[in-house]
């Protein structure tokens, strides 16, 4: 509760800081770009909530294949949080650099069915301890067939950084276990994105990044099995209010999914490297775009 107050704050204490500094602010140059400058930046933020339709995880080929949702606490919203910014280099070409937090800590009971986690068993009815940690870093490039620059139509590519810490926290015959993965790896995207005006104030966009890969390499390691398959999909739908040229105010809506099947070949277990992780989740967000 006390994080959803902290983000309700600042987004108040933004909006406040804007509106007082807006009016000063022509509309020929911004906060931070000129229209004679070769280079421009743009920084966006979203504060909202995040929840998930779908979720489950298995770690070695005989663990349980776990039910987040129904099972481990995933049923209800999280604080949600995006930050990124973009360099304008020219009328077409963009750099975006993105911050996407996603740590999700929940406590429930073992449920009936058992839980087994890398070859460790942990005792049904009694309380654990969970953490999906899954922070991701975006770098993409976008190349705008529009020289227009309100209305955008581009494409590119995004190198994502995952940065996973996965826990389960518990007990096994009445002693403390603990079975964690971490992970730090890159995966690869295509992105496209669009936003077009209705008229001088309102307007439309959407942006996705997502790729679906098999086998070593292009899934972003080499040390995988040969079935090993990945996906990512994050897609939104946006709308948006430009009350004057430096500033965006946006309602988002994102659908965010994807996970990975296969076999961890340098796993260092308990386990045998195996791992099925899937999920399919969204958010609702209003954000802020400052140039």
């Amino acid at each position: 509760m006390q994080k959803v107050r902290n983000y309700v704050i600042m987004i108040i204490v933004l909006f406040s800081l804007l509106g007082i500094t807006i009016p000063a602010v022509s509309q020929d140059y911004g906060f931070f770009n000129s229209p004679e400058s070769f280079f421009g930046f743009e920084s966006s933020i979203e504060i909202g909530f995040f929840g998930f339709f779908y979720h489950k995880i298995q770690f070695s080929s005989s663990g349980t294949y776990f039910d987040y949702v129904k099972d481990g606490g995933q049923d209800v919203w999280f604080p949600f949080r995006r930050l990124s910014g973009d360099v304008l280099l020219g009328s077409r070409h963009r750099l975006i650099f993105l911050i996407q937090p996603i740590d999700i800590r929940t406590e429930v009971l073992v449920p009936s069915t058992g839980l087994s986690v890398d070859g460790a068993n942990f005792d049904v009815d009694k309380p654990i301890e969970l953490r999906y940690g899954f922070d991701f870093y975006r770098l993409s490039y976008l190349y705008d067939f529009f020289k227009d620059p309100k209305n955008e139509l581009a494409v590119g590519a995004s190198l994502q950084i995952r940065d996973a810490v996965i826990t389960f926290s518990g007990e096994e015959g009445g002693i403390d276990q603990l079975r964690d993965e971490r992970d730090i790896g890159p995966v690869p995207a295509l992105k496209f994105r669009v936003k077009y005006y209705l008229n001088d104030y309102l307007w439309l966009g959407t942006e996705i990044d997502g790729i679906y890969a098999a086998g070593r390499g292009v899934t972003g390691s080499t040390e995988v099995s040969t079935d090993f398959v990945g996906a990512i999909l994050d897609a939104s739908l946006r709308t948006g209010f430009t009350p004057r040229p430096p500033v965006d105010v946006f309602l988002n809506l994102r659908y965010l999914g994807g996970g990975a099947e296969g076999t961890d070949t340098d796993d260092p277990g308990p386990g045998d490297g195996y791992v099925k992780n899937w999920l399919h989740a969204f958010s609702v967000s209003l954000g802020v775009t400052v140039r």
